[in-house]
Protein backbone atom coordinates (compact mmCIF):
# COMPACT_ATOMS: atom_id res chain seq x y z
CA UNK A 1 0.00 0.00 0.00
CA UNK A 2 1.35 3.40 -1.01
CA UNK A 3 1.91 5.94 1.77
CA UNK A 4 -0.26 9.04 1.77
CA UNK A 5 1.60 12.28 1.12
CA UNK A 6 1.29 15.68 2.75
CA UNK A 7 3.24 18.72 1.65
CA UNK A 8 2.96 21.94 3.60
CA UNK A 9 3.99 25.31 2.21
CA UNK A 10 5.12 27.37 5.20
CA UNK A 11 4.77 30.92 3.90
CA UNK A 12 3.87 32.69 7.12
CA UNK A 13 6.26 33.73 9.82
CA UNK A 14 3.47 33.90 12.39
CA UNK A 15 3.92 31.86 15.55
CA UNK A 16 0.40 30.39 15.55
CA UNK A 17 0.59 29.46 11.87
CA UNK A 18 3.95 27.75 12.45
CA UNK A 19 2.30 25.82 15.30
CA UNK A 20 -0.50 24.73 12.96
CA UNK A 21 1.94 23.67 10.24
CA UNK A 22 4.09 21.61 12.60
CA UNK A 23 1.08 20.11 14.39
CA UNK A 24 -0.34 18.89 11.07
CA UNK A 25 3.06 17.72 9.83
CA UNK A 26 3.94 15.72 12.94
CA UNK A 27 0.43 14.29 13.20
CA UNK A 28 0.56 13.07 9.62
CA UNK A 29 4.07 11.66 10.02
CA UNK A 30 3.03 9.89 13.22
CA UNK A 31 0.43 7.91 11.24
CA UNK A 32 3.02 7.05 8.58
CA UNK A 33 2.31 9.70 5.97
CA UNK A 34 5.22 10.98 3.89
CA UNK A 35 5.57 14.64 4.88
CA UNK A 36 7.48 17.46 3.24
CA UNK A 37 7.59 21.06 4.50
CA UNK A 38 8.51 23.83 2.03
CA UNK A 39 9.60 27.06 3.72
CA UNK A 40 9.39 30.28 1.73
CA UNK A 41 9.64 34.01 2.46
CA UNK A 42 8.62 34.73 6.09
CA UNK A 43 8.43 30.99 6.79
CA UNK A 44 12.22 30.85 6.42
CA UNK A 45 12.45 32.56 9.84
CA UNK A 46 11.40 29.29 11.44
CA UNK A 47 14.51 27.59 10.05
CA UNK A 48 17.19 30.21 10.69
CA UNK A 49 20.10 28.97 12.82
CA UNK A 50 20.24 32.32 14.60
CA UNK A 51 16.96 32.39 16.47
CA UNK A 52 17.10 36.11 17.25
CA UNK A 53 17.69 39.22 15.19
CA UNK A 54 20.85 39.15 13.08
CA UNK A 55 22.25 40.89 10.05
CA UNK A 56 22.48 37.90 7.74
CA UNK A 57 22.15 38.10 4.00
CA UNK A 58 23.98 39.71 1.15
CA UNK A 59 23.32 43.37 0.49
CA UNK A 60 22.04 46.12 2.75
CA UNK A 61 18.32 45.59 2.07
CA UNK A 62 18.57 41.84 2.67
CA UNK A 63 20.42 42.45 5.94
CA UNK A 64 17.78 44.94 7.09
CA UNK A 65 14.90 42.60 6.14
CA UNK A 66 16.52 39.65 7.91
CA UNK A 67 17.22 41.75 10.99
CA UNK A 68 13.65 43.04 11.16
CA UNK A 69 12.17 39.57 10.58
CA UNK A 70 14.40 38.12 13.26
CA UNK A 71 14.40 34.37 13.70
CA UNK A 72 12.32 31.75 15.46
CA UNK A 73 12.35 33.72 18.75
CA UNK A 74 10.77 36.71 16.99
CA UNK A 75 7.75 35.04 15.36
CA UNK A 76 4.71 37.20 16.19
CA UNK A 77 1.23 35.93 16.91
CA UNK A 78 -1.01 36.72 13.92
CA UNK A 79 -3.54 38.44 16.20
CA UNK A 80 -3.23 39.98 19.65
CA UNK A 81 0.56 39.97 19.59
CA UNK A 82 0.80 42.43 22.53
CA UNK A 83 4.09 43.96 21.45
CA UNK A 84 5.72 40.59 20.91
CA UNK A 85 4.76 39.09 24.28
CA UNK A 86 2.05 36.74 23.01
CA UNK A 87 4.32 33.93 21.75
CA UNK A 88 5.93 33.74 25.20
CA UNK A 89 2.54 33.81 26.90
CA UNK A 90 1.15 31.21 24.49
CA UNK A 91 4.17 28.93 25.06
CA UNK A 92 3.60 29.19 28.82
CA UNK A 93 -0.06 28.31 28.40
CA UNK A 94 0.87 25.34 26.20
CA UNK A 95 3.34 24.01 28.78
CA UNK A 96 0.78 24.45 31.56
CA UNK A 97 -1.76 22.51 29.47
CA UNK A 98 0.82 19.80 28.68
CA UNK A 99 0.66 20.58 24.94
CA UNK A 100 3.75 20.42 22.74
CA UNK A 101 5.42 23.80 22.20
CA UNK A 102 6.70 25.00 18.83
CA UNK A 103 10.26 23.98 19.70
CA UNK A 104 9.06 20.53 20.77
CA UNK A 105 7.05 20.14 17.55
CA UNK A 106 10.07 21.13 15.46
CA UNK A 107 12.19 18.57 17.31
CA UNK A 108 9.47 15.94 16.80
CA UNK A 109 9.36 16.75 13.07
CA UNK A 110 13.09 16.11 12.86
CA UNK A 111 12.74 12.84 14.79
CA UNK A 112 9.93 11.76 12.46
CA UNK A 113 12.20 12.46 9.45
CA UNK A 114 9.95 15.10 7.94
CA UNK A 115 11.69 16.67 4.97
CA UNK A 116 12.45 20.37 5.41
CA UNK A 117 13.12 22.12 2.10
CA UNK A 118 13.77 25.81 1.57
CA UNK A 119 12.60 27.93 -1.34
CA UNK A 120 15.46 28.82 -3.63
CA UNK A 121 13.80 31.99 -4.97
CA UNK A 122 12.91 33.39 -1.52
CA UNK A 123 16.41 32.67 -0.27
CA UNK A 124 17.90 34.43 -3.29
CA UNK A 125 15.69 37.51 -2.79
CA UNK A 126 16.41 37.68 0.96
CA UNK A 127 20.11 36.91 0.55
CA UNK A 128 19.87 33.86 2.82
CA UNK A 129 22.27 30.96 2.29
CA UNK A 130 21.75 27.32 3.23
CA UNK A 131 24.44 27.74 5.91
CA UNK A 132 22.14 30.29 7.60
CA UNK A 133 19.47 27.62 8.08
CA UNK A 134 18.98 24.72 10.48
CA UNK A 135 21.09 21.68 9.60
CA UNK A 136 17.96 19.57 9.14
CA UNK A 137 17.11 21.44 5.91
CA UNK A 138 17.40 18.66 3.35
CA UNK A 139 17.58 20.80 0.24
CA UNK A 140 17.04 24.19 -1.36
CA UNK A 141 14.69 23.83 -4.32
CA UNK A 142 12.55 25.79 -6.72
CA UNK A 143 8.78 25.64 -6.91
CA UNK A 144 8.73 23.22 -9.87
CA UNK A 145 10.91 20.72 -8.00
CA UNK A 146 8.75 21.02 -4.87
CA UNK A 147 5.54 20.52 -6.85
CA UNK A 148 6.97 17.49 -8.66
CA UNK A 149 7.98 15.92 -5.33
CA UNK A 150 4.51 16.69 -3.94
CA UNK A 151 2.44 15.28 -6.78
CA UNK A 152 -0.22 12.73 -5.91
CA UNK A 153 -0.52 14.13 -2.42
CA UNK A 154 -2.22 16.82 -0.39
CA UNK A 155 -0.70 20.32 -0.43
CA UNK A 156 -1.54 22.82 2.32
CA UNK A 157 -0.56 26.49 2.27
CA UNK A 158 -0.05 27.98 5.74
Amino acid sequence: MERKKLSIVCFSGDFDKALAAFTLATGAAAVNWEVKMFFTFWGLNILKKKTGRSLIGSGILARVFNFLMGGKRNLPLSRLNFGGMSPFLMTGMMKKSNVATLDELIDAAKELNIDFVACEMAMHILGVKKEDLDGHVKDVVGVATFLDASKDGHILFI
